[in-house]
């Protein structure tokens, strides 16, 4: 599969809010695919479209549990609740790395590649790459959730 090139900030693609997916064909199916590629090639766990220049509300989620690769088209969070603070990084800033608030508890409901929508239920470390992912696509990004940013020598070892 072809490896995309990964936008990082200040692109301004990085704070637009993403058009919705229409057209579910084999295009969107190579998309998807050369985006999971580059997201375990860059060592992620989540990649949205606006990250390669795209946008349009898809993105990739695969933190390597049971649930394995999730793809999410136009996803949108039906329910959230409790609070987590955890860190986090974006492949859209190498080495940047901060806490962020997000909630414990996630629903979201997307399209899979057919366009068939289904909905997931989630909790920790997987709510937070949905959120994190969802936030993407709406051009949201983590920096400005950051609760307290990492220095360098907390991030050795």
């Amino acid at each position: 599969m072809a490896k995309l090139t990964i936008v990082t900030y200040p692109a301004e693609i990085l704070e637009t809010i993403c058009e919705k997916v229409t057209q579910f064909d084999r295009s969107l199916v190579k998309l998807l695919n050369d985006m999971y590629d580059t997201m375990l090639e860059a060592d992620g766990v989540g990649l949205a479209a606006p990250q390669v220049g795209i946008a349009k509300q898809i993105a990739i989620v695969d933190i390597g549990d049971e649930h394995g690769r999730i793809e999410l088209i136009n996803p949108v969070i039906l329910e959230a609740r409790g609070e987590q603070i955890g860190p986090e990084g974006c492949l859209s800033f190498p080495g940047l790395f901060g806490d962020v608030s997000r909630a414990e508890y996630v629903k979201v409901r997307a399209q899979n590649r057919r366009g068939h929508v289904f909905t997931l239920e989630a909790t920790g470390f997987l709510a937070r790459a949905l959120q994190h992912e969802i936030d993407h696509l709406q051009g949201v990004l983590f920096t400005t959730k950051v609760i307290r940013y990492y220095e360098s020598e907390e991030l050795e070892g």
